[in-house]
């Protein structure tokens, strides 16, 4: 039995430029938690910004979660406040599983949200943080987050009682996927895993690369 999940922060963010040394970017990771409700539809949240649409949003990546649990976390490591939508998230939820299963739900309201891949950190997080080494820590504190698509659109609020679904199978789970992205080899047998997966299309397509890399006579 879980313990009951609850969100603790709404957060949406503008476009806005912040310091990466001597130059600057431009960025939605400024996430600000939001009083009321918002309306999650199937392209993120109604009001949020996302400047990189390379690597974020889309509708397997709408929706960023991040672990108030991890938060405390973060604060007692770092020794500094970490406040909800610092690291750029849009639901901060109480309780969020360390590492969910790809495929897992979250029921909040009308809303349905499904877990599709775990966050990996980028130099904008870094900027963000003003610490040019903190991708690194957050790789190996294992504690990403979790990206979402929009099964069914509704709106949220903070104080939303959250109630976890679990994925039928849950053989691959976040941290699987996080941690594949640091791999330099790979198993085969362990890749079609992934992909018979409900995993977000960019990462569908990276493990795809690693299998043709691996060799037909593997594949087969």
């Amino acid at each position: 039995m879980h313990e009951q999940m609850r969100i603790s922060s709404v957060n949406i963010g503008a476009v806005e430029r912040i310091g990466q040394g001597e130059k600057t970017l431009t960025t939605g990771i400024c996430k600000r938690p939001h009083d009321g409700p918002v309306h999650i539809g199937k392209a993120g949240l109604n009001g949020d910004s996302i400047v990189d649409e390379k690597h974020h949003g889309g509708a397997d990546q709408a929706v960023y979660a991040y672990s108030g649990d991890d938060y405390r976390w973060w604060s007692q490591t770092l020794g500094q406040d970490c406040a909800p939508g610092l690291f750029g998230e849009n639901l901060t939820i109480d309780s969020l599983p360390h590492n969910p299963a790809i495929g897992d739900r979250l029921l909040i309201g009308d809303v349905v949200l499904e877990v599709t891949a775990a966050r990996i950190p980028c130099g904008t997080l870094a900027a963000r943080m003003k610490d040019r080494g903190f991708g690194l820590a957050f790789r190996k504190a294992e504690r990403p987050g979790v990206y979402l698509r929009v099964l069914n659109s509704g709106e949220v609020t903070a104080g939303d009682a959250v109630t976890l679904v679990e994925a039928p199978t849950g053989s691959v789970t976040a941290l699987d996927l996080f941690r594949f992205a640091y791999e330099t080899t790979h198993d085969a047998e362990r890749l079609r895993e992934f992909l018979d997966a409900p995993i977000a299309e960019r990462i569908r397509l990276q493990v795809e690369a690693a299998l043709a890399r691996i060799g037909p006579e593997v594949t087969a």
